[in-house]
């Protein structure tokens, strides 16, 4: 069937009724495949999908007054026409919903790409102007919109993407067509749900891949430099829509978008081959959507995935926490100690099994790869090596390893501050990497694999490295330690994470505040994560980030104080032994320590910090677990290890509030609670001078002979 034009759908209009519902919605599916898919000048899109949504209303019985709506239907076609005709619209009352102003012409577009001077008549015909739009239409499709700016999203990373693989081969078709169709995609979506912003700024944008898709112009650091501008923009118009979604439905112009707007149209590849000067888009704007959508899928399953709105699948996550401590409550019963219940004990056990691979199978229904944050921080290298005038070669490796997706947002900070330093601090200018005898470009490899269970990112330059004496200078000028006797490298090196502390020359626009790797370690701490530094002089560093698959399930070792039981992460836990006496001692000041390998670490015992009565006092009796990181590592007393478990983390309610030293809880299988220890917290108690907190007794100065006793 040959499919309807304009004229053809303005006949049949002419023709039917109110009531005639089956011909009407002919005639919209028809205007609607009209707009969608681009058979239309872009000028004329809003006007048709105004028509078709309007005939939607007919169909569904939604229209207050059907007479009214079949002219209102009318005068959107006949516009239309008039719009591809390069006619002003010839009804007043349509740009209330869909305004025309006289800013940025068409023929501004024609002359930048041919060089034909625009005629007076296109000066004086306003249809010629980019559709503007000052709130979402009154007739929006709201249910569509969450939708449309999830896979406009989608298309704009990935096109993202391909713009930097572009840069390093401007040959790369493929990449090109990537990009292309993205732009067209935005722009037709957008065009036929009336966002005519939008879709009048990706066909800018996607004219100018069009010339490098036709060969017309070379794609040259000033052609990338717009095009990666010209992605963000699209990010910030669709933080604006989504934010109108959500509020009062209005559309303000993002920052920097007639000038960026008014480049994309006047790019000439002789004058701006190294560079143009449109003012640059804030990437604050799409903060609030780029948490919003979910995040790229694969294109080979997109026709066997759905939508699932988070918070059902949170939901359900939960529930399955809640069979699982079920499950693991009626396996502990002492009833099945007994001799006489072994057809129950099987059947239990297999329900078991089955709820494991049930809490397995959940779980993996909340990761998602780190491809997408791999991508954003390619960018982020590329913007950063060329404002420090350095060459970098950014490489991924394992970006399809999955995280909880909770996780990923909390991660994407603290690598991008990572990367910007690894670009900054770490990798010389290409002079001075030729006098190292270097190649004069630099590398940072961010590398993602599993291992015991967890999930590591190794970050990896070939820069100066980190220089051990430089940082115990800057420590000890900052107060921050006495003296490096007794501090390993991993010791020292753990000193860039206190607030403040920086070895920066100079401060830059990029970093050198001193402000950022406490961040990060912070970040890392909420996602129960640990970080590993290794680095030589001259030769680059490595921060090795541990994570857990989920934070929805804890891996811990369950320990016995008293009568109490306690659960440490197994990502804070270095070792566990029980002293001799010749380890032991006290320190004036800090109480009680233990001598371990020539470094004094401070004995906080839990049962004197939670009040629990009947537990072990002396070390001698009990087990010393070392926990923490470099020179905030301390030694935990408890009773005893009871082994190592999985437990599902739960929050311990607004009721009790904020229990310092303690993260949260974990119902056990005899149904009892488990506290689940926040280390980092624990030990900043014990190294506080504040006098009034409980562990005040550690600074009990005993003899270690009364201490055993």
């Amino acid at each position: 069937m040959t499919p309807l034009t304009l004229d053809d759908a303005a006949m049949l209009l002419m023709q039917l009724e109110v009531s005639d519902t089956t011909d009407l919605a002919l005639v919209r599916d028809a205007l609607t495949a009209l707009a969608f898919e681009n058979r239309v000048p872009l000028t004329a899109q809003p006007f048709v999908a105004r028509a078709a949504r309007v005939l939607g209303t007919l169909i569904n019985g939604t229209a207050a007054n059907g007479v009214a709506a079949m002219q209102e239907v009318s005068a959107a076609i006949d516009d239309a026409m008039r719009a591809a005709d390069g006619l002003a619209p010839s009804v007043p009352s349509v740009p209330s919903v869909v305004t025309v102003p006289s800013v940025v012409t068409v023929p501004s577009v024609v002359t930048a790409r041919t060089g034909v001077v625009p005629t007076p008549v296109a000066e004086a015909t306003p249809a010629m102007a980019v559709v503007d739009v000052d709130r979402l239409p009154d007739d929006a499709d709201r249910d569509l919109l969450p939708d449309f700016l999830t896979e406009s999203l989608e298309c704009v990373s990935a096109s993202e993407n391909a713009l930097l693989q572009l840069e390093g081969n401007p040959g790369d078709e493929e990449a090109v067509n990537t990009v292309f169709r993205a732009f067209h995609t935005v722009k037709g979506t957008s065009a036929f749900l009336g966002l005519a912003r939008v879709a009048a700024f990706a066909h800018e944008a996607e004219s100018l891949l069009s010339r490098v898709r036709d060969k017309e112009i070379r794609y040259t650091r000033g052609c990338a430099d717009l095009s990666l501008r010209a992605a963000d923009m699209l990010k910030a118009l669709l933080s604006v829509v989504h934010t109108a979604l959500a509020t009062d439905g209005r559309l303000p112009v993002p920052p920097g978008y007639q000038a960026l707007l008014d480049a994309l149209a006047g790019y000439d590849p002789e004058q701006h081959a190294n560079g143009v000067s449109a003012q640059p888009t804030a990437l604050s704007e799409s903060a609030s959507l780029a948490a919003a959508p979910a995040k790229a899928r694969p294109d080979s399953t997109a026709d066997t995935t759905i939508r699932v709105r988070t918070d059902r699948l949170d939901r359900l996550i939960d529930m399955v926490g809640e069979l699982v401590i079920a499950q693991s409550m009626i396996a502990g019963d002492d009833h099945f100690g007994t001799a006489k219940q072994h057809d129950l004990l099987r059947k239990v056990t297999h329900a078991g099994k089955i709820v494991r691979e049930l809490q397995d199978l959940s779980m993996s229904m909340r990761m998602v790869p780190l491809r997408a944050t791999f991508q954003k921080l390619a960018r982020v290298v590329r913007d950063t090596s060329v404002k420090a005038g350095k060459t970098v070669q950014f490489i991924t490796d394992g970006d399809d390893v999955e995280i909880d997706r909770n996780m990923v947002d909390l991660l994407s900070d603290p690598l991008v501050h990572m990367v910007r330093n690894a670009v900054d601090h770490g990798v010389e200018p290409p002079q001075e990497r030729e006098g190292q005898g270097k190649t004069p470009s630099g590398f940072v490899r961010l590398h993602a694999y599993h291992a015991s269970g967890n999930v590591v990112v190794e970050l990896r330059d070939d820069g100066r490295g980190l220089h051990r004496d430089k940082l115990v200078q800057k420590a000890i000028e900052k107060g921050l330690i006495e003296s490096d006797k007794g501090m390993s490298d991993s010791d020292v090196f753990n000193l860039i994470f206190a607030p403040g502390f920086s070895t920066a020359d100079k401060i830059t626009d990029i970093s050198g505040r001193g402000v950022g790797m406490d961040v990060v370690r912070r970040n890392l701490e909420l996602i129960r994560g640990r970080i590993d530094i290794t680095s030589a002089p001259g030769q680059g560093s490595t921060f090795a980030i541990r994570l857990p698959l989920t934070l929805a399930v804890t891996d811990g070792m369950l320990v016995r104080v008293g009568e109490e039981r306690f659960i440490i992460p197994l990502t804070h836990i270095h070792m566990s032994f029980r002293p001799e006496p010749s380890m032991l001692s006290t320190v004036v000041g800090k109480g009680e320590v233990v001598l371990l390998r020539g470094e004094l670490l401070p004995i906080v015992p839990l049962h004197r910090l939670f009040g629990v009565p009947n537990a072990v006092h002396s070390p001698l009796d009990g087990l010393l677990m070392i926990v923490g990181d470099g020179a905030r590592r301390t030694a935990l007393l408890v009773d005893d290890l009871l082994g190592q478990q999985q437990v599902v983390a739960k929050t311990l309610g607004d009721g009790l509030g904020k229990v310092p030293g303690v993260s949260g809880g974990a119902i056990l299988q005899d149904g009892r609670v488990g506290l689940i220890l926040d280390v980092t917290e624990t030990v900043a108690l014990v190294q506080s001078p504040d006098p009034q907190l409980p562990y005040v007794d550690l600074r009990e100065r005993r003899d270690v002979r009364d201490l055993a006793a």
